[in-house]
Order: C-alpha cells, then sequence, then structure tokens
C-alpha cells in the first residue's frame, strides 16, 4: 500500500507500507523529477543486474528530502506548514516507509524504534534545520 500525504494539493510526504509487495520486477515510488527517489525490486534468484556505474553530473537541490525506514517500534510523524504551523499526524508501523518532502515534521516515539534515515548531502545542522515549537499534544489529530 502506498499513501500519498497531501495538503492544498501539496505533496508533504510519500509512505509505503510494510505490506506493499509486487510479485516481480522494478517499482520506484518516487518522480522522475524527485531530487531523492526510492523503490521497490524484486527477483528471482540468478537474475542478474547488469554491473554499472553513475555518471558524474551537477544537480540543484532546493530542499533536504528524508526516507526513514522504520525497522522496529512505532513513530508518530506530526506535520508542520511552511509557517510551521500544525498540521496533523501520522502513525508509522514497523516496517513501513516514509519520505517526507515538503513542510516542517517532527516525530513522538510511540513504541521503542529503531530506524534508519537517509537524506542528501552534505549536510550542514547550522545551515540546513530550522527547529520550532512542537505541538501542543492536546491537539493532536491523526489522519
Amino acid at each position: 500500500m502506498i499513501e500519498k500525504v497531501l495538503h492544498k494539493n501539496r505533496l508533504f510526504a510519500l509512505i509505503v507500507r510494510r505490506q506493499f509487495r509486487r510479485k516481480s520486477g522494478i517499482t520506484f515510488f518516487t518522480s522522475k523529477q524527485s531530487t531523492q527517489q526510492f523503490g521497490f525490486m524484486k527477483h528471482k534468484k540468478n537474475y542478474i543486474i547488469k554491473p554499472h556505474k553513475h555518471n558524474k553530473r551537477l544537480t540543484k537541490i532546493l530542499r533536504t528530502t528524508e526516507v526513514i525506514l522504520l525497522l522496529k517500534g512505532i513513530l508518530r510523524v506530526d506535520f508542520y506548514d511552511n509557517k510551521n504551523k500544525y498540521l496533523f499526524s501520522k502513525i508509522i508501523n514497523e516496517g513501513d516507509i516514509i519520505m517526507l518532502v515538503h513542510g516542517g515534521h517532527g516525530f513522538k516515539i510511540l513504541k521503542d524504534v529503531e530506524m534508519i534515515e537517509i537524506k542528501q548531502g552534505p549536510y550542514h545542522l547550522a545551515n540546513d534545520k530550522i527547529k520550532f515549537k512542537a505541538v501542543d499534544e492536546k491537539k493532536i489529530k491523526i489522519k
């Protein structure tokens, strides 16, 4: 199952639930224009992916996106607009993958987690991240 998290027709996140499976082949979840891309591959034993390398090229990235693979636990993702206003929350479960694209986000650990985060680099904490006040827990809306 693939879930697009939209607000005002803008993609805030893409969630690939652990139940997603294809019988075979390659399925990319992101568009060819996305600055970060990820997909699912399933091949039979002895299938060969031909050796290859990626060409050096200059790419302009205007915003950092993140992909989180939740290996264990339960995570609440809180979404914010570009003015830091809380919008809604989503629950991410063990085995789910989420790509955060637009707006702001925060997290609350609901059950001990182990996760892998992937984002573009180089990453400079002082220049690439603005922290702001989290939403009051009483105002949480799970969508």
